[in-house]
């Protein structure tokens, strides 16, 4: 399996607060099944993002733990000051050498959410948007996830809000997503070794539950797997 968002990266954000956690972080995952992680760094207003300094880390990451494999991205703010300056360097917040961007929607959007995804997108990025089952606009307003679909994003779901932790609400809004067939990838968005780790099977196999276990295996598996090899033809066709 392939994770491709989780806040791995040790003392940058809100995430791994040393080493020790990140690698404990790696060994749940490695157990798990997870075989690449791609690290997602906070951009917004509390936590600069700084590539140059998380490429370092990753090199580190990558030495201290030979049998993974890693990229990076970013946990992309939707924000007038990350916007402007990814219409300028997009290749400054896309995971690894690929076009796609994760995207996070502020809880309290000014936005036209779809018209400024598709702006965005004119740069040549794919943004996908992280976990809007989680996203109180999302929530009060379902329908936009449509409109967001239509203008080219894709839609990341947390593994977690899957099967529960983030309440009732959040998992069936998954669960709905999942069946009609607008989730293309379950990540973990995982922030430690605890209640919000990087593990993906058990949501795996709940979505498996929903829609098939091929249908599953393909949001942990083949669709990040495309995303990380930046094969945006086969991710698009395999939907």
């Amino acid at each position: 399996m392939i994770d491709i968002h989780c806040h791995l990266l040790p003392c940058v954000d809100d995430g791994a607060k040393s080493w020790e956690v990140t690698l404990e972080m790696c060994r749940l995952a490695e157990e798990d099944g997870v075989t690449h992680i791609v690290a997602t760094p906070h951009a917004n207003y509390e936590y600069r993002y700084d590539r140059a300094a998380h490429l370092e880390r990753i090199e580190e990451l990558r030495s201290r733990v030979p049998g993974m494999s890693f990229s990076l991205g970013c946990d992309f703010h939707l924000s007038y000051e990350n916007i402007a300056d990814a219409m300028k360097h997009p290749e400054r917040y896309a995971i690894g050498d690929t076009r796609y961007l994760l995207v996070e929607l502020s809880e309290f959007s000014v936005f036209d959410i779809p018209k400024t995804l598709f702006q965005l997108q004119t740069t040549g990025l794919v943004a996908i948007l992280t976990h809007p089952e989680r996203n109180p606009v999302i929530l009060k307003n379902p329908k936009l996830l449509h409109q967001i679909v239509d203008v080219g994003c894709l839609i990341q779901i947390t593994a977690n809000s899957l099967t529960g932790f983030w309440g009732k609400s959040s998992q069936k809004m998954c669960e709905g997503l999942l069946k009609k067939d607008l989730v293309h990838f379950i990540a973990s968005d995982a922030h430690g070794v605890r209640s919000r780790n990087p593990r993906l099977s058990l949501a795996r196999d709940a979505a498996a539950k929903i829609i098939g276990p091929v249908a599953a295996d393909r949001l942990v598996t083949d669709n990040p797997g495309a995303v990380v090899t930046n094969q945006v033809t086969e991710l698009i066709t395999m939907q």
